[in-house]
């Protein structure tokens, strides 16, 4: 791992080390100087880096002026190989965040020196990789900032803004020196190769560039993104927030989208209804149908308890990609919506540097041999495998059965006798926090079914799915199914505001500064909390979706309905002398919004089960629930994370 004390920096005054390195340039040749020690080194001048701004014609006339949009490309990028004749290949950031919210833990935003060039960026991509003989080009979307148009989130617009520059940089695009006017300008320094990174919008806005399949974009580093935009306000017709992708785009795009985007925004409202059913709007923007598509290596980084970006996204993004073969990587987290650089600082970068440096500059490090999937266990532990999910996982159906007090169930491979059923009725006060802390005690919000304590460790490692067979009291209901780990263990405090870190005071510096860019960050810790519970899936559906996933419909009070929850996708061990629990409500308070009504559901339990992704298979649950006792009914409530509250409606991640 790099230490950031020994990643060389130049003097904001003294340029010795920029010259002693461009003087080995010229005496080795670029080729020897890059080559010798099989990674890209700072051997190029950050300070005397040129700064400039171009902005990209996009084809599209979104905001109706009746020119084509023009979205703005700020770039830094080293001087040396251009007067070399050597192209250089380019580390992307497209945002719709630079002078609205800011990026990174620090909310930073773009600045720009009095004659408009590009000063401080945000992040330390420029910092740490111009020296190494990358460019970094950071676009603002189309509506927001310097660039033209109007915000779409995340549909064609979004998605055509960022690919254009993409485009523009092969040499199959056109672009500016000004935002009107100004003169055609080529990026004859770009060899072709393009790396898109982001986090939250920014990695959404990758994953859809990547998904139409563009020539020239060579690998995506996509951080807690989004892969289908209806998954982020609704999950199966249940809404996840009280406002639509409209109100979105009115906290982003800049003033003068302002005064002419009425329009996109009222077709967003329009095509987003908060029925929850399907539209062609949500269609537009789903890239995991165009999975196929991708033609670019995937590093695909997520916080498994991220209620910001639900790591649904990242589980049918990854399965989707998988099934085309797609050459990929994964980092799952303990925390919250944090970037790597928040909570593994030096393992990131080092590891990005060595993916960028595979495929862009073409260094055979053997990245692409390297463990596909790190998993933090605990606060700053992580285990490694050769592939996500774990190799041997096998999806294993588990069925939970009546105990001996109401709503205190089993769970199991055996299934309940028919007539079996549990009854409670929606709280939209409570949810999984409350649920879980009272697993083993009757109460009228939820029913719970445990394992007794394991004799071995069970991984669950992947998506799995809950079927209920459900009926309702009332016209409107929504079901709420948990997974729960049942005994002590340390956790990142993913609900407190750091989301599982905490920020300190001292800075560190990673690659060369200027004063305007010091490429100096705060550093941060854990923030870890002792709890004796885990929720580590959840999933959450309108019951109205029963017969089609995209249309709901009218409950006939009395009537039993058979709906299929989809869990969000994790990876979680179940140690020894624990109990894996299954839970099942409605509202999940602070994560979805109540119905209409305040429903009363009784489960038949013989129709109900879980299939869940097991490593060793039912095999694996045989042998660690051998002999193990009955779970005990009552006690004290769990102490557990404090409720999750309602989550950010920005998907910014600043």
């Amino acid at each position: 791992m790099t230490s950031p004390a020994r990643i060389p920096r130049i003097s904001f005054t003294v340029l010795v080390p920029a010259a002693v390195a461009a003087l080995l340039c010229a005496l080795l040749g670029p080729s020897a100087a890059q080559a010798a020690p099989g990674e890209s080194r700072p051997v190029y001048s950050y300070d005397h880096a040129i700064r400039e701004s171009v902005w990209v014609d996009t084809g599209l006339d979104g905001d109706a002026d009746g020119r084509t949009d023009r979205v703005a490309a700020d770039i830094v990028r080293p001087a040396e190989p251009a007067r070399q004749g050597r192209r250089i290949p380019v580390i992307m950031d497209a945002s719709p965040y630079y002078s609205c919210c800011g990026r990174g833990n620090e909310s930073q935003k773009k600045t720009y020196d009095d004659r408009g060039r590009p000063a401080g960026f945000p992040l330390f991509y420029d910092n740490y990789f111009v020296p190494r003989g990358y460019a970094t080009v950071l676009v603002d979307l189309t509506g927001t900032n310097r660039s033209d148009g109007c915000v779409d989130v995340g549909g064609p617009s979004d998605i055509r803004s960022a690919r254009a520059v993409v485009d523009w940089l092969a040499g199959r695009g056109r672009a500016y020196t000004a935002r009107t006017g100004g003169r055609p300008v080529r990026a004859g320094w770009s060899n072709g190769r393009t790396g898109m990174i982001g986090k939250s919008w920014d990695a959404t806005i990758a994953n859809g560039v990547a998904a139409t399949g563009v020539s020239g974009l060579k690998t995506i580093v996509p951080i807690s993104g989004i892969s289908s935009w209806y998954d982020y306000y609704f999950s199966q017709g249940a809404p996840l927030y009280d406002s639509g992708p409209d109100s979105l785009a009115g906290l982003v795009e800049s003033p003068e989208a302002g005064k002419h985007c009425a329009a996109v925004q009222r077709a967003l409202a329009a095509g987003a209804p908060r029925s929850g059913d399907w539209t062609p709007l949500w269609t537009a923007r789903d890239y995991v149908r165009d999975a196929g598509k991708v033609r670019a290596s995937v590093f695909l980084v997520h916080g498994m308890q991220d209620l910001n970006v639900r790591t649904r996204h990242a589980g049918q993004w990854w399965d989707a990609l998988a099934r085309h073969g797609v050459e990929r990587k994964i980092w799952l987290s303990q925390t919250g919506h944090v970037d790597p650089f928040d909570y593994r600082r030096g393992a990131w970068v080092t590891t990005l540097h060595h993916w960028f440096d595979h495929y862009l500059m073409g260094y055979d490090n053997g990245i692409e041999r390297t463990p596909g999937a790190d998993v933090e266990r605990s606060p700053g532990h992580w285990s490694t495998d050769a592939r996500w999910p774990a190799p041997g996982t096998a999806t294993t159906v588990l069925r939970p059965r009546g105990g001996s007090a109401p709503g205190v169930g089993l769970l199991g491979t055996a299934r309940a006798p028919r007539g079996a059923t549990e009854t409670f009725t929606d709280d939209p006060r409570h949810g999984e926090a409350d649920w879980a802390a009272r697993t083993d005690r009757s109460t009228p919000d939820k029913a719970g079914f445990s394992t007794g304590a394991l004799r071995g460790p069970l991984r669950l490692s992947g998506s799995g799915t809950v079927t209920v067979t459900a009926t309702p009291s009332t016209s409107t209901a929504h079901l709420s199914a948990v997974l729960v780990d049942l005994g002590p263990a340390t956790l990142r405090n993913y609900t407190a505001d750091g989301e599982g870190i905490t920020t300190l005071d001292k800075r560190t510096c990673w690659g060369e500064g200027t004063p305007a860019d010091t490429g100096c960050f705060k550093e941060t810790a854990a923030d870890p909390k002792k709890v004796a519970y885990t929720v580590f899936s959840r999933g959450w559906a309108d019951l109205g979706t029963y017969a089609d996933a995209r249309k709901g419909r009218p409950l006939t009070p009395g009537k039993p309905y058979t709906l299929t929850l989809h869990l969000a996708a994790s990876d979680h061990v179940v140690p020894a002398g624990h109990r894996l629990a299954l839970l099942v409500g409605g509202t999940d308070a602070g994560l979805i919004d109540p119905p209409a009504s305040r429903p009363a559901l009784t489960l038949d339990l013989s129709r109900t089960s879980a299939a869940l992704p097991l490593t060793g298979g039912a095999a694996a649950f045989a042998r660690a629930t051998a002999g193990a006792p009955r779970p005990p009914s009552g006690g004290a409530p769990l102490d557990g994370l404090a409720p999750p509250h309602a989550p950010s409606r920005l998907p910014a991640g600043g």
